[in-house]
């Protein structure tokens, strides 16, 4: 039997993944898109209506899909997501580690060691429990592709964003760690970093014109991200596509990148 060649190979069918922070935002795209690729989805995130609904949509379209709620800081509820997923769909074949976000702009002298911890514990020590305990797996059947979802600030930190850039800079390290454990085995890890999406969080803190207007200018694109302009590369480093891709870092910023203005940095400080 030959491998399948061109588009055939961005094809999910047959493949059951597990998406965390999937009830609504980049998560939610990401479910739906590989879904729509032919996957079966587990989604996992604390809101049980907004998960339930959105399972209901995807079996509307013939994939099946479970909801587990799950809140990704606690380490017995990580392990009963991962084996309720694995009940259910026999198998975990892509891992998305979507869950996290900044919660709050501080400067660092005023972090207090509870809102670090906060910010470490979702955004890098969740997807440490989900990669052991799903990459065990994984490992044991010689397949399998992790997708960490990032952020611009893990190669490019903001000011008032200490907690939130150092545990993804953590992540990106962590990617790139298991990448090279795992790969013999068979195994890809991949991240994903986003620019500006307009996530809720995001729309909260550009929710006026001037904050907007200077998000905008930071990107050479000139425009924000939907949730929906992350999902292609999410089905590419899910598919075999990508299948001699591992420890890479992929950009999906606009360019955000490349340079941050200094108007920005100052926003960023203000708004601390």
């Amino acid at each position: 039997m030959t491998a399948p060649r061109g588009l055939e190979r961005f094809s999910l069918g047959g493949k059951a993944a597990l998406v965390t922070g999937a009830s609504r935002g980049i998560g939610a795209a990401i479910a739906e898109a590989f879904a729509e690729a032919g996957a079966d989805v587990a989604l996992a995130a604390r809101s049980r209506d907004a998960l339930e609904n959105l399972a209901r949509q995807i079996e509307g379209g013939g994939q099946t899909a479970i909801a587990i709620p799950c809140d990704v800081t606690r380490a017995d509820e990580v392990a009963a997501c991962v084996e309720s997923a694995e009940q259910a769909l026999g198998r975990i074949d892509v891992l998305v580690n979507n869950a996290g976000g900044p919660v709050f702009n501080a400067p660092f002298l005023e972090i207090q060691e509870r809102g670090w911890q906060k910010l470490i514990d979702l955004n890098l020590t969740s997807v440490a429990r989900f990669c052991q305990r799903v990459g065990s797996g994984m490992v044991t059947r010689g397949s399998g592709s992790v997708i960490n979802v990032a952020s611009v600030v893990a190669n490019r930190p903001w000011p008032a964003l200490a907690a939130y850039s150092a545990a993804k800079a953590g992540v990106l390290t962590l990617t790139q760690t298991l990448a090279q454990e795992w790969g013999a085995a068979g195994v890809r890890v991949n991240a994903i970093c986003p620019g500006w999406v307009m996530t809720d969080i995001n729309r909260r803190f550009l929710g006026d014109d001037r904050s907007l207007r200077l998000a905008i200018e930071s990107v050479p694109l000139a425009r924000c991200a939907d949730p929906e302009d992350i999902v292609g590369a999410a089905i590419w480093l899910a598919s075999d596509a990508s299948g001699y891709v591992t420890g890479a870092n992929i950009a999906v910023d606009g360019g955000l990148a490349l340079g941050i203005s200094e108007d920005w940095r100052a926003l960023r400080i203000e708004r601390a």
